[in-house]
């Protein structure tokens, strides 16, 4: 594909100076799959450079074999694999080393991973943009390094649903069977030995039981825990009271879960503000002869920690799947100690949840790569799915007035300020706009920049270039039926390349809203028009009168460029009046440069959309 070249002419009436410029995008960086970027529902196939032609046909997709590539770096069940073979080339590479790792994925759009893969800055560095979305194949993403995704527009997906039941089995397993020492009368008996009074446990009914992060998992543990005759109470500070209420279980500070409890299940991820979080301090704090059980993640307990806690008598028994170094020494003292019930990190090993964990995971990377919004996404807003739909064509609105405004300012006016309004019927907690804001933040950098743009990085690439979005509720009477009736987007402190464009209080500002589906331009700066945001427009301020249609019209007629759509705004009969004409295909330099040659046309603008 050779070099694609973009022309801006900006022409001034009386003075008569054009203002040409050009800029250009290498055949490497001027194409990129809009199916492969996450988080935004489209209808475009392909995505080009800024500058290069942005529509593509089915056709074009087919001929050059457009299918995505992911990257499987851990053993993932069939049922996934065959899902994403069916839309996808799945590369299942094992036992990575780091560096072959950061080789292999500037080759690949999507990566799957379970615990054992550190997907860490170097990996998103390595690959050079492409990858879109990382999908671990589980609950915990502590081995992702979120961050970096976040910056890179990576989208982070996990498959919390499916394994659920699982790890919450697996919980009350260990629960029960430190209780009761049954690996240790287990191994005793196989010894040849029979130590029944060695073995005596510990009965469950009546006993306290703290649930230390009230996610899924330890929503799930509480149930079970209950059935069994224990009492439950639960410590998580982002916890809803209403989800305890709802299963009859108390919420309580962390303080009174660790000096009450006869058991504690740990459920909460791994985060700087969980790591080690069972401590010595802590474990001080604790009831003589606590029982400890550990299915989320082994770096929130304190290991040596723990290994004095037992040794002292303060902890009487512990049951751990995880573990800070997986797998842990051989000669780790703490799983050689006799009051502590080990397993393998076997949280979601059941047959059922490997497989339904393979699904999930599948799932949510090939709706990532499709452009769709993934109910599972880390590192995006969780925007629900019915909003979504709801939202869908203001979508393509909001992404069309950014990238109109941007390209209404004056070469060398830096952006700083951004004001988007939206007006609706609806009260602000009614109409969620985050997924509007996203796109507005797309439009108004991409045509600018080299940078992608998409909901999970929207607002950090916004903050990097110093760009200050802030939004405008501008509530109206009327039925709350539809979402928004209108979307304005106003630049300030910047000088326009269309004089008309600017408002009275000086800002460039444009304003749309949807029509029979389709987003439509309906003011530009203080004139209303009219026109469809397909293609791309040319803006002309012209004094009016008779014929000027015409005269317009034929000169792009001439040059077969299709006009899709027109409208006039005006003033007053006879005096200064907008012309918005939406055209098919890009006008030439000479074709432009004849509209501008016509008498009464003050000042025209061609913007791409």
């Amino acid at each position: 594909m050779a070099a694609v070249s973009s022309w801006n002419l900006v022409f001034t009436r009386p003075s008569r100076q054009r203002s040409l410029s050009s800029s250009s995008s290498s055949s490497s960086s001027a194409l990129s799959w809009a199916r492969s970027l996450p988080s935004f529902p489209s209808k475009s196939h392909l995505r080009f450079a800024p500058g290069a032609s942005r529509t593509a046909s089915p056709t074009v997709l087919s001929l050059l074999d457009a299918k995505p590539t992911v990257l499987v770096t851990e053993k993932l069940g069939e049922a996934g694999l065959d899902l994403l073979r069916a839309f996808a080339n799945v590369d299942c590479s094992y036992n990575l080393s780091p560096e072959e790792l950061c080789t292999k994925i500037s080759l690949c759009d999507a990566l799957i991973v379970r615990s054992g893969t550190r997907v860490t800055r170097e990996v998103f560095e390595s690959s050079g943009g492409r990858l879109k979305v990382v999908g671990r194949a589980g609950v915990g993403i502590d081995n992702v390094d979120v961050s970096a995704a976040t910056e890179h527009g990576c989208l982070v997906v996990n498959a919390p649903a499916a394994n659920t039941i699982a790890a919450a089995e697996h919980g009350i397993a260990l629960l029960a069977s430190m209780a009761r020492n049954i690996a240790q009368a287990d191994a005793s008996v196989k010894a040849g030995k029979w130590q029944r009074n060695k073995y005596v446990g510990v009965s469950l009914v009546a006993k306290t039981l703290a649930i230390m992060g009230f996610g899924k998992v330890g929503s799930e543990v509480a149930r079970r825990a209950k059935g069994l005759g224990m009492h439950v109470i639960v410590h998580d500070p982002y916890a809803p009271a209403d989800r305890a209420r709802a299963i009859g279980v108390e919420m309580v500070s962390f303080d009174e879960a660790i000096s009450t409890a006869d058991f504690i299940s740990l459920h909460m991820p791994l985060t700087p503000a969980t790591s080690k979080v069972l401590n010595d301090e802590v474990f001080a704090k604790m009831k003589k002869g606590v029982r400890i059980v550990n299915v989320a993640r082994g770096g929130v307990i304190d290991e040596e920690a723990l290994l004095r806690a037992l040794d002292s008598g303060i902890v009487a028994q512990a049951a751990l799947d995880v573990f800070t170094e997986e797998p842990p020494p051989q000669d780790s003292k703490l799983v050689q100690h006799e009051n502590v019930t080990v397993t393998p990190h076997l949280g979601a090993s059941t047959t059922e949840a490997q497989e339904g964990v393979a699904i999930e995971i599948a799932d949510a990377v090939i709706r990532a790569l499709k452009g769709e919004l993934a109910a599972t996404a880390v590192n995006a807003p969780m925007v629900p799915a019915e909003v979504i739909s709801e939202l869908t064509p203001y979508v393509d609105l909001a992404e069309k007035l950014g990238r109109l405004a941007t390209q209404l300012v004056a070469g060398g006016s830096g952006i700083k300020s951004v004001k988007v309004g939206f007006a609706s019927a609806r009260g602000p907690d009614d109409l969620d706009t985050r997924l509007l804001r996203a796109m507005v933040t797309k439009g108004l950098i991409e045509p600018i920049s080299s940078v992608f743009v998409n909901l999970v990085n929207a607002d950090f690439t916004a903050k990097q270039r110093g760009l200050r979005i802030t939004e405008e509720r501008i509530v109206l009477d009327g039925s709350p039926e539809n979402p928004l009736e209108y979307i304005q987007v106003q630049i300030a402190n910047v000088e326009s390349k269309f004089a008309s464009s600017m408002s009275e209080s000086g800002e460039i500002s444009v304003e749309g809203k949807v029509k029979d589906g389709k987003p439509h331009l309906t003011k530009v700066g203080s004139f209303g028009v009219d026109v469809s945001l397909e293609g791309s427009l040319i803006l002309c301020r012209q004094i009016d009168q008779p014929g000027m249609i015409g005269k317009v019209g034929g000169i792009l007629g001439e040059e077969n460029v299709n006009v899709n759509y027109m409208s006039v705004g005006r003033t007053a009969p006879g005096k200064q009046a907008i012309m918005t004409i939406g055209v098919d295909e890009e006008p030439s330099r000479e074709t432009l440069m004849a509209i501008g040659e016509i008498p009464d046309i003050e000042e025209f603008v061609f913007l791409k959309l």
